[in-house]
């Protein structure tokens, strides 16, 4: 995902230090190029031959070094960079970067980058919430740098309050969002929906079906990486939404008829990822139904077709994708599908075909329009959704 990009990333001294080796090693297995730069203080907590080790590259510390190429035109390194994170941020170095003051390699070179600047703060709960360290997060933030907010919980010395640096997990998502992709659908708005919806029999059972959502999850990732401002209406999942999307969450038919019929006529591009069930009960019991002798029918109704309705109402700027799941005459079922739907495109795939359907991580889709259709190769669900979002682009323009 990072492939061809440098990332920069800048370590303080805090304790919280040592957890950068694992971002940095995470960073180097998606394809990037790494940098890494500490200040004097931050080598107290973590050896920069730790740093030197998984990133092939010196860990720059002072700005003098005569053995660092870069020693004079320090804005050399600065012109390559992606993307600059600071993390831990400490206290001292958020008052200088927000001071303009560049006394060491990592202010003097962050003060020379263009690129997206991500600062992770971490420090003491009362050290964080200083009114003094408040304003300068909030003056770095109106200078365009974006502040990840620290997590809450056990802080190094024993006390419960926020000031804890994020999740790995977290502060490469970040780093993704500044520099993975080309921001090709910033501007525009996406709706999709994921997941599979619930019909209540009683309060203790109900009816579903095997989708896990991990296509429509993985549609919202790959579309607010690249910029798009993303709602998920999400019914049951097995993986969490992404961040930076809103979600909201559903679970029958018609909570999800109701929430996307609202949000609709403001979406650029709508994809119907989500299985809905076709058919829920007539009547849901109060109270569990107990087990009785013989045989137990229940009386089933067709639940409201959400595709349909979006296509009858769709505007001429707008696109629809939907989703077709088969267990046989795949093509012929989804061709239907998109004509009768009035959809723009369908994204097909068999239940048959292995590596593909329900709960798996990888996908076979043929992408159906009226005028050609396009069978993709087995690949990642992730891969598949940016071959989805391509083709719609290329459609759009």
């Amino acid at each position: 995902m990072l492939k061809n990009k440098t990332v920069l990333l800048g370590v303080t001294g805090s304790i919280a230090a040592y957890k950068m080796a694992g971002v940095v090693r995470s960073l180097k297995k998606m394809g990037c190029q790494v940098h890494v730069l500490m200040t004097e203080n931050a080598t107290r907590f973590i050896s920069p031959i730790t740093f030197e080790s998984l990133t092939g590259n010196k860990c720059l510390v002072d700005t003098f070094d005569r053995n660092f190429q870069y020693s004079v035109e320090h804005v050399a390194l600065a012109k390559q960079a992606d993307a600059f994170l600071v993390a831990p941020a400490t206290a001292n170095v958020i008052g200088k970067i927000a001071s303009g003051i560049a006394d060491d390699m990592l202010t003097t070179t962050i003060m020379a980058c263009t690129c997206p600047k991500i600062i992770a703060p971490a420090m003491n709960h009362n050290m964080y919430h200083n009114p003094i360290v408040q304003d300068n997060l909030d003056k770095l933030a109106r200078f365009g740098y974006e502040i990840i907010p620290p997590e809450s919980g056990m802080l190094a010395n024993g006390d419960m309050g926020d000031g804890r640096l994020p999740e790995e997990s977290v502060l490469l998502e970040y780093v993704l969002l500044a520099c993975a992709y080309e921001q090709d659908l910033q501007g525009t708005s996406v709706l999709i929906t994921a997941g599979a919806t619930r019909e209540s029999m009683d309060p203790v059972r109900f009816i579903t079906n095997h989708s896990s959502g991990k296509m429509g999850v993985a549609l919202a990732r790959a579309a607010m990486l690249r910029g798009a401002e993303v709602t998920l209406v999400a019914a049951h999942t097995d993986v969490d939404p992404p961040m930076f999307v809103h979600t909201i969450p559903v679970v029958s038919a018609e909570d999800m008829y109701r929430e996307v019929t609202q949000l609709a006529p403001d979406m650029d591009i709508i994809i119907k990822a989500a299985a809905v069930s076709d058919y829920t009960p007539a009547v849901t019991a109060d109270e569990k139904m107990k087990k009785k002798d013989g045989e137990l029918s229940v009386e089933l109704v067709r639940t409201k077709d959400i595709l349909k309705q979006l296509g009858s109402q769709k505007r001429e700027d707008q696109f629809l994708c939907g989703f077709s799941m088969e267990t046989e005459n795949l093509l012929e079922n989804s061709r239907k599908k998109l004509e009768s739907k009035n959809c723009d495109m369908i994204c097909a795939n068999s239940l048959r075909k292995e590596g593909s359907g329900f709960g798996t991580d990888t996908n076979i889709i043929t992408l159906i329009t009226l005028e050609q259709m396009e069978e993709l190769p087995l690949m990642s669900k992730e891969e598949a959704a940016h071959r989805i979002l391509d083709t719609i682009l290329r459609l759009r323009a």
